[in-house]
């Protein structure tokens, strides 16, 4: 894939965002990741209004990335292989329309990747299910509360840290080992 030498930016939801941020903090080429709210119809949503499913937003990361060093399919590929995109409204332990998988692209031409990933990983047969990432172009983005930043480095030995993020970091050969000192 041909890399358009510019910053993209898309945003992603797969789950809990803590998550989401660890994985794509640790992509080469992407420049920002931002926890936060989206595809929901409340202003200014808390925490504690998304988590009652009552706002309609997912928790989300928004992620920029640098087109010469990773192209969108890259961003996609590392999107679907840190969650699973065939659960509604659920990842793990975490249920809830919160925890939705979606894609709120900014541009065009992330729509139409996006729909031909989704259209080649069901014709992949690599899951017994078939992909329900929502796809909607972005409204508006919410960044979270400052506390949920950064989560997983400043807190690499919490209980839900060590139990989910470092073993997804690990299977997708994004080691932890260098965080934990």
């Amino acid at each position: 894939m041909i890399h358009s030498g510019e910053n993209e930016v898309v945003v992603l939801g797969g789950g809990c965002f803590w998550c989401m941020e660890a994985v794509f903090e640790r992509i080469p080429g992407v420049e920002s990741v931002v926890s936060g709210y989206a595809g929901g119809h409340a202003e200014n949503p808390t925490y504690e209004a998304v988590c009652s499913g009552e706002t309609g937003h997912a928790e989300v990361v928004r992620v920029e990335f640098d087109g010469a060093k990773i192209d969108f399919d890259g961003i996609l590929e590392a999107f679907f292989a840190s969650h699973d995109p065939t659960t509604e409204n659920r990842q793990g332990a975490d249920v809830g329309s919160q925890y939705r998988s979606v894609i709120l692209y900014t541009r065009e031409d992330q729509e139409v990747r996006s729909r031909a990933m989704v259209k080649r990983i069901d014709a992949s047969g690599r899951h017994a299910r078939p992909v329900v990432t929502e796809l909607k172009p972005l409204q508006t983005f919410w960044p979270a509360e400052a506390y949920h930043q950064a989560y997983y480095e400043r807190h690499p030995f919490a209980g839900y840290c060590r139990v989910v993020i470092a073993p997804k970091l690990d299977k997708l050969g994004l080691t932890s080992e260098a965080l934990i000192k």
